[in-house]
């Protein structure tokens, strides 16, 4: 599992050098697509089949499912890590998360995340002034 989180930089071409610590689990390829709270995800080529899956199963009757769909799936890119474990980063999806200078490269269960840094820190900042509800904790900690 990837954890950890790492300052980088977005370049002028728009890649960005993935953090050693994250090069294995991305080594076979990668899909990104926009993520929740204006940062992108990034899943393995080998996970990324249980996400359409995922995506698959929901009703199409249902407008909200359509449009988590739409928006998570068009947005989504296949990428590879370049000989210099770059990845390149599509305009659209820069645009969408706001991601020019420096980049936080972010760890979470079975995906990485990149992220503006104001948006990151708002992000950690939301969590921290609203911690979760106990019951959402009950079985996290033993």
């Amino acid at each position: 599992m990837p954890f950890g989180e790492y300052p980088y930089t977005i370049d002028d071409k728009g890649r960005v050098v993935m953090p050693p610590a994250f090069r294995d689990f991305v080594e076979d390829g990668m899909i990104l697509t926009r993520g929740m709270e204006g940062c992108l995800y990034v899943f393995p080529l080998s996970s990324w089949r249980r996400v359409e899956e995922q995506l698959e199963g929901l009703p199409l009757t249902d407008a909200d499912s359509r449009a988590f769909v739409r928006f998570f799936y068009s947005g989504a890119s296949k990428a590879r890590l370049d000989n210099q474990s770059r990845v390149s980063v599509p305009q659209t999806l820069r645009a969408f998360a706001g991601l020019e200078g420096d980049v936080i490269v972010a760890g979470a269960p079975g995906r990485l995340e990149f992220w503006a840094p104001a948006r990151w820190e708002a992000a950690i900042t939301a969590v921290q002034d609203h911690p979760p509800k106990p019951d959402l904790l009950a079985n996290f900690v033993a």
